[in-house]
């Protein structure tokens, strides 16, 4: 499970929830919000994206993914020209800007999340073995350095 803002995401049960409450979210948009979380604060390039979701498909994709994207952030109540959740890099992709807390049954996408980043030198709490593990994808509001949030 990850929470971000007011959002829990069960990956397992493929599900998101708005302050416990459940909201329908198309399987593309969430196969989005997926693969954004588990690369939080990294751009996830729009190749990347199209191969996982179209993976047979050989034709323009541009405006397929650009639907699915608009439509992941309706539900998020999010926008392009000032992104809480998901910024729009130009021509390269997109990146998930949110603090994401991973919890408990996201071990394996923490792992996968952590790994990468303690890779790319970049996580310092990704050697800490814990269920329960906050990952940030960027500066906390007012601040101009990451801070690590705890639940």
């Amino acid at each position: 499970m990850a929470r971000f803002g007011a959002f829990e995401v069960s990956f397992e049960l493929r599900e998101i929830r708005k302050h416990g409450m459940r909201i329908q979210l198309e399987e593309k948009p969430f196969q989005i919000l997926e693969m954004l979380i588990e690369s939080a604060g990294q751009v996830v390039k729009r190749k990347a994206l199209c191969e996982k979701l179209w993976p047979d498909t050989y034709v323009a994709f541009d405006h397929s993914l650009n639907t699915a994207v608009n439509k992941l952030r309706s539900v998020l109540g999010d926008g392009a020209q000032s992104p809480r959740y998901i910024e729009t890099r130009p021509r390269l992709g997109y990146r998930f800007v949110a603090p994401v807390e991973l919890v408990n049954g996201a071990a394996s996408v923490a792992a996968r999340a952590a790994a990468a980043s303690a890779s790319a030198g970049r996580n310092p709490i990704a050697a800490q073995p814990q269920a329960h593990r906050a990952v940030m994808a960027g500066p906390a509001q007012h601040s101009s350095r990451p801070q690590r949030v705890q639940a």
